[in-house]
């Protein structure tokens, strides 16, 4: 007996390592999975509205039509990018003689700040050493160039990821719902509905930050009348959306505008993100998340900072949602072990109220509680709640549901 206890262990242990090496072996993929699983759930709500208010659309054409509507507005997105750089980059190449004997005799702001610092002068007296750092980038551009190529293949295989778990979404609820019993399974698709509400809570809110930080940083290039003030704030703004680097990515490149322009707008620029991202990081971002995701804003803070330490920019992408689940989850297990439920059922796509089950003279006790309509399933089936809903009906005497009859 001992020593097939001993091989049951050490069969456990072997298989959790096992697993344990896949999962790390295979963390891209499990990235890519997770970030499709984000936009799934996102996208979901508004499948299966056209699904149930849209005559004779079918899962599958409702599908396409919303992959197909987000796939359109990024692609313009990319447009209002594309368009604008490949035109000024045109430009700049047919006026490089030019922009070059501008920055040698220190016109233009460009040229005004070459000169100041001399730089042109630290060119001049390092032409080796900057030509021999030049010659060893070519192995840090083929790495570039390779991860670009990971990247576009990523994003192809989370648009693929996504659109499959949309598409089978009630197929694979079903299935995994019919493996409980039918209270069970209600308390699942409840608690599972709320958890999904807090994804889309999180990427509703993320995306209102983001407008924020666009917004602003819009009014304050064109207040210091800095070209391009459009794209650059768009640029931000869906830097924005990346976390823990973004917002940094996108300040710098806002800033280096800014000083291109002038050394004033240049430094006013600096402030303001200086100053934006201590609000946006400790004020703007835990009561947004306080109200889209429902949890207090010092969790949310607590939970990014630990997330980042813990996992970097997958751990700052997972922080606030998963804390959130969390806080489902204890919630949901906190109010089962008492026989209550919250006063607000959450249940399917419509947040219909749950119907009660049970056999009759529960709930006949449940109206006669007045509260009939706002428990569920799971709940009305539990002895210690049928036992309380008999006390707050003035029935104190009232059968319990454990009786001769279940005894026999």
């Amino acid at each position: 007996m001992t020593a097939r206890r001993t091989m049951i262990v050490l069969g456990l242990l072997l298989a959790t390592a096992v697993v344990l090496f896949v999962g790390y072996e295979a963390r891209r993929v499990l990235t890519w999975i997770v970030i499709a699983a984000f936009f799934a759930v996102a996208l979901n709500p508004a499948v299966g509205w056209m699904t149930r208010h849209v005559t004779a659309c079918r899962r599958w054409l409702a599908t396409l039509l919303v992959f197909v509507g987000a796939f359109a507005l990024l692609g313009g997105v990319v447009t209002l990018f594309v368009l604008p750089l490949a035109r000024e980059g045109g430009q700049v190449v047919a006026n490089f003689p030019a922009i070059v004997d501008d920055l040698r005799n220190g016109r233009g702001p460009a040229g005004q700040l070459i000169e100041r610092f001399n730089l042109m002068e630290y060119a001049e007296n390092n032409a080796d050493r900057i030509r021999q750092y030049a010659s060893g980038l070519g192995a840090p551009t083929l790495a570039f160039l390779r991860s670009v190529a990971t990247g576009v293949a990523g994003g192809a295989t989370i648009f693929v990821l996504s659109y499959l778990m949309v598409l089978e979404a009630p197929k694979i609820t079903h299935g995994f719902l019919a493996l409980f019993p039918p209270a069970r399974a209600e308390r699942i698709r409840r608690v599972s509905h709320d958890c999904a509400k807090t994804i889309t809570g999180y990427l509703t809110g993320n995306l209102l930050i983001s407008l924020i930080c666009g917004s602003l940083t819009y009014l304050v290039l064109r207040v210091m009348d800095v070209p391009y003030a459009g794209l650059i704030a768009l640029f931000v703004g869906l830097a924005d959306l990346i976390p823990l680097v973004g917002a940094t990515l996108g300040a710098i490149v806002a800033t280096a505008a800014g000083f291109v322009t002038s050394t004033t707008a240049g430094i006013v620029v600096l402030v303001f993100f200086v100053v934006y991202q201590q609000l946006e990081n400790h004020l703007l971002q835990p009561m947004i998340f306080a109200r889209t995701v429902k949890l207090n804003p010092l969790a949310v803070l607590v939970a990014i900072l630990i997330a980042v330490e813990l996992a970097g920019i997958l751990g700052a992408l997972l922080a606030i949602p998963v804390a959130g689940i969390l806080q489902i989850l204890a919630r949901d297990i906190w109010d089962t072990h008492r026989g209550g439920l919250k006063a607000e059922p959450t249940v399917g796509a419509d947040r219909t109220p749950v119907p009660l089950t049970g056999d009759a003279g529960e709930r006949d006790l449940a109206v006669a509680a007045g509260r009939a309509d706002t428990r569920s399933a799971y709940a009305t089936s539990s002895p210690a709640y049928a036992t309380s809903i008999a006390r707050a009906a003035g029935k104190p005497d009232a059968p319990s549901p454990v009786g001769p009859a279940s005894m026999s």
